[in-house]
């Protein structure tokens, strides 16, 4: 499938915030029939939707497909505001709701698909979303349920956050992301996708120290995690984590500890399947295509056994 020629894009307009007007915006395949099975697509962070091999998985499925660029990422980022910015990761419930209330007015179930922060986001929103009865079911691509540090790193991290984003809204850390990610995915580097740039640059945009406050409080939420809905976790079997690229970014999770994915991840809810894949990347998704092919059997396998409410 074509992202320009097989997808279309819908503006949602939302509340306006602290920086002014807010949209998101919500993409749906052409090839969706309507009165069936669906899936929402929720991406991650320095992230959007561009994933069109995923739409043609699903419509292939007899899914209907749709994916949310969340607010101030991708094609909802506006000029006023600053990319990819949020104090409290209950402000993307918003967009989540209404896209859901749109999925389910045309068909029978809807499943949630999330990557990274997406992951944690869409968790939080199925402990406390005002729609989440809604959903049947939750998958999860290499979740963000805790920062790749140690006790002490993640403490000092999360303190000092805490203090400098009550000083400044917008104090900022650049080049706080590693570029060798977006490297290992990237075309003109050493990946097979095509992405945009200035949505989702190599280099990732500022870190702000009011978002990494407002995602320990989401990780932190989580430890009373009561999700009634079959989940699904897809991740890499080992991690690595570095700041340069080299041949190993091209088969473990470099962005996430795959331990931290498993140790909270098992605890979200009381039907959790966790799925490990050999040689797999941060998104598993766009992982090399023998990894991709394995882990599209084996969600689709798990979409068609698992006993969902209804």
């Amino acid at each position: 499938m074509d992202l320009t020629k097989d997808y279309t894009s819908e503006t949602i307009h939302l509340k306006p915030d602290y920086e002014g007007e807010v949209t998101a915006v919500l993409t749906a395949s052409n090839y969706n029939k309507g009165n069936r099975k669906s899936l929402l697509y929720i991406h991650g962070y320095v992230d959007y939707f561009f994933h069109p091999h995923l739409g043609e998985q699903f419509n292939a499925h007899d899914f209907d497909f749709y994916a949310l660029d969340l607010r101030k990422h991708g094609r909802s980022l506006l000029q006023h505001q600053h990319p990819n910015y949020c104090r409290d990761i209950e402000e993307y419930f918003e967009e989540i709701s209404t896209s859901i209330k749109t999925i389910k007015s045309k068909n029978k179930s809807l499943f949630l698909l999330a990557h990274s922060t997406g992951g944690l986001t869409a968790s939080c929103y199925m402990n406390y979303g005002k729609e989440k009865h809604l959903i049947d079911g939750l998958i999860l691509n290499s979740p963000f349920l805790d920062f790749n540090q140690s006790k002490i790193e993640k403490s000092l991290t999360v303190g000092l956050a805490n203090i400098i984003s009550k000083v400044s809204n917008y104090a900022k850390i650049e080049g706080a992301l590693s570029p060798a990610y977006a490297q290992s995915i990237h075309k003109d580097f050493y990946g097979e996708w095509d992405f945009n740039l200035d949505w989702k640059p190599i280099k990732g945009f500022p870190t702000y120290f009011k978002w990494l406050s407002a995602i320990a409080r989401a990780q932190k939420s989580l430890e009373k995690s009561n999700i009634e809905v079959p989940i699904l976790i897809l991740h890499s079997s080992s991690s690595f984590k570095t700041s340069k690229f080299s041949n190993r970014a091209m088969s473990n999770d470099i962005v996430l500890n795959i331990e931290d994915i498993k140790r909270v991840g098992k605890k979200l809810g009381k039907k959790v399947t966790l799925l490990p894949f050999e040689n797999g990347l941060h998104d598993i998704f766009l992982s090399s295509k023998t990894v991709r092919a394995r882990s599209f059997d084996n969600m689709f396998s798990w979409l068609s056994k698992t006993n969902f409410k209804n």
